[in-house]
């Protein structure tokens, strides 16, 4: 994918929905809302409801629910009295900034980002991490995973049994369906790449390690085949996370990561955060790739361990550099910078901790069935690395809590102040790249680090 057609991408996505998506909600004058009650939800309140619309999706474990109303009697809905929120679904994206094709790979089980957070060491080729997620379930809400899955992948790291899929929205036909087999029937390849940086993935005759290689992913489908979906859905694949978590899950350490996000935070989608974290999972979720423009929803919720984009300064300087590249030890933060799309925390917006998101390597699959692999940057990339992380300190701690899991991921990252650095980009050759306080949350998350500060 060009510079060129990636920045159009991210301004297209930030407006919200699309070209055809905006011409029917300004020619029918109805949009898709979602409703948090605050109380109970009853028949009384639901038949009062009807009167503007159908209610189209009843989600009792947060007491929400989605319908499709004219503009116009938003207003009236948000002053009745059971009504604690009401609000337009907003439209999620999980499309990564940049793609390059990889046309070279090359012997080898470390990469230059797993090597970043001392995972991996890529000299010796073996793991340095004392843990390796054994024991801990991570549901990945994305696109879900292509059909050839089981090419990259081991059957027995994807908990298929706990695979699903959800559609629709409030957006689009207002109720939210399940579709238990779609999960893996993805034709946009960003579940998968996602998962493959927590679990490493197969390469030909060679496996390429993970974060936490031996945690079991959870596909969770919230976004539909071009990468975008409605908040309404991701909050029902939350909420399936945490019945999980509640019922046949309640032995493990269940996390879930988000490559996804939207410029507000929808009531429901934060009431199903609210759920899941009180139910005992730890939420990891991409900063977002809008750049000054300001964070992501769920992302810049306070209680979700957010992730900005870090790259390397020796990208593209050598060959096989992803390969082979030796990131120095100790971890030194001039070796490091902040992408230029990762997302800054405006005012009232909690930005955490930086992790790789330039330039990774992994599955995507630009033709069904296509064997591919491709360089993908972007925060959805960052989140998986964190969300491999806190799987590791979750296997060592399985009581382990989102607070205490993003209290032990802040206090002990590597600062990274505002700074610039002198990188080469594939692109566009020799670039400066200049970031300020507002990018990197406390700094570099490192694997070793953050599972020694668990006790």
């Amino acid at each position: 994918m060009k510079k060129a057609f990636s920045i159009f991408l991210v301004l297209f996505l930030v407006l919200g929905m699309t070209f055809s998506q905006a011409s029917a909600a300004s020619t029918k004058g109805v949009i898709g809302v979602n409703i948090l009650f605050n109380t109970d939800i009853t028949d009384d309140a639901l038949a009062q409801l009807a009167a503007y619309g159908k209610v189209r999706d009843v989600v009792y474990e947060i007491d929400a629910v989605t319908m499709q109303i004219k503009k116009s009697d938003l207003a009236a809905i948000t002053a009745l009295p059971f009504v604690a929120a009401a609000s337009p679904d907003q439209e999620r994206k999980g499309s990564p900034v940049d793609t390059v094709s990889v046309s070279d790979f090359s012997d080898g089980v470390s990469t230059w980002d797993l090597d970043s957070i001392n995972v991996t060491d890529p000299l010796s080729g073996t793991r340095t991490a004392e843990y390796d997620g054994t024991g801990v379930y991570v549901a990945v809400l994305d696109t879900g995973l292509v059909d050839s899955w089981r090419q990259y992948f081991p059957e027995e790291r994807i908990a298929e049994e706990f695979g699903i899929a959800f559609g629709g929205g409030g957006g689009e036909v207002g109720s939210v369906s399940s579709q238990p087999n779609k999960w893996e029937h993805d034709q946009d390849s960003h579940g998968t790449h996602v998962t493959s940086t927590i679990l490493g993935y197969q390469m030909g005759a060679r496996k390429i390690n993970g974060v936490a290689p031996l945690a079991t992913v959870i596909p969770v489908k919230v976004l539909n085949q071009n990468g975008s979906g409605w908040s309404s859905v991701v909050a029902r694949g939350i909420v399936y996370v945490a019945d999980l978590k509640l019922n046949e899950l309640a032995g493990y350490p269940v996390v879930i990561n988000m490559s996804l996000g939207g410029p507000g935070l929808d009531p429901i989608e934060k009431a199903a955060i609210d759920y899941a974290i009180e139910a005992g999972v730890i939420i990891v979720a991409s900063a977002g790739n809008s750049g000054t423009a300001g964070m992501g929803y769920p992302g810049a919720y306070e209680p979700v361990i957010s992730v900005a984009a870090s790259g390397w300064v020796g990208e593209w300087t050598v060959n096989g550099w992803w390969l082979y590249g030796d990131v120095p030890d100790p971890t030194n933060a001039e070796d490091f910078y902040i992408t230029d799309f990762s997302s800054r925390a405006l005012e009232g917006q909690d930005l955490d901790v930086a992790a790789p998101g330039s330039w990774i390597v992994g599955p995507y699959q630009t033709n069904s069935g296509q064997i591919n692999y491709y360089y993908l940057g972007g925060t959805s990339m960052a989140s998986p690395h964190v969300a491999g992380i806190v799987a590791l300190m979750a296997q060592k701690d399985p009581g382990l809590t989102a607070a205490e899991a993003e209290s032990a991921l802040e206090s002990s990252a590597i600062p990274l102040g505002a700074g610039c650095r002198d990188i080469v980009d594939p692109n566009a050759g020799a670039v400066s790249i200049c970031w300020g306080d507002d990018a990197t949350g406390a700094g570099l998350a490192t694997a070793d680090a953050a599972i020694a500060a668990v006790p």
